[in-house]
């Protein structure tokens, strides 16, 4: 059973999840939408040219949780899952997924999303793990504040190392990781088998010098 490890946005989906979450609330109303806007494109450059502060760019995007209790968050992500998400699902990814699970492999995906965004689109593609930017909670709300590392670029590979501590049942023997993203070229570079899914054109560059598999899912 080897590890086949996938990112999330631009990978499994046709788009940013975070990044069309902040264009849905805005739309919506929950925020100013034109601040919210610019602050959102601006932090999404960042992350495309690798050069995105993790701690700053959630400061920014998990304010806007803190305003609505848990319950009613999840009224919006329902919609935003029907509106927003659900039409830009990968098939091939979904096929690629199967694929492992056929072949007994364990599956996971590794998000640098925070985990409200992502969980609910997770458990659509029914994976047996999955890690995420992990949000306290006290009194039904969310604070604001993360609870242990970000999985963003190396604390993908912590978080990664973390769980295998944990479960030791499972190793890095085999296992693969499909990526769009140059910031998840850390953790590409730990694996047996990295991939290169749809990649920005950094990646697509190292992928083809270093040989590794590209694939296109859209």
């Amino acid at each position: 059973m080897a590890l086949a490890i996938f990112d999330l946005d631009n990978t499994l989906i046709a788009g940013d999840s975070d990044a069309l979450w902040g264009d849905f609330i805005a739309t919506n109303g929950l925020v100013d939408s034109e601040i919210y806007r610019e602050g959102n494109n601006y932090f999404y450059e960042q992350y495309q040219q690798g050069q995105l502060d993790i701690h700053k760019y959630l400061a920014f995007c998990l304010k806007p949780l803190t305003q609505m209790n848990l319950d009613e968050l999840a009224i919006w992500h329902d919609r935003f899952m029907e509106q927003v998400i659900n039409p830009i699902m990968l098939a091939k990814g979904k096929a690629q997924i199967e694929k492992h699970r056929e072949q007994g492999d364990f599956l996971m995906i590794i998000t640098a999303t925070n985990r409200f965004i992502t969980e609910p689109i997770v458990r659509q593609l029914n994976v047996d793990e999955m890690l995420a930017i992990d949000l306290e909670i006290k009194d039904n709300r969310y604070t604001g504040n993360i609870v242990g590392t970000p999985t963003f670029q190396d604390g993908k590979v912590i978080r990664l190392q973390q769980w295998l501590h944990k479960h030791p049942e499972h190793s890095m023997a085999g296992s693969y990781f499909y990526s769009d993203s140059k910031n998840d070229l850390p953790l590409l570079k730990q694996v047996d088998h990295p991939i290169a899914v749809n990649p920005d054109p950094e990646l697509e560059s190292i992928a083809r010098d270093q040989d590794w598999a590209v694939m296109d899912f859209r």
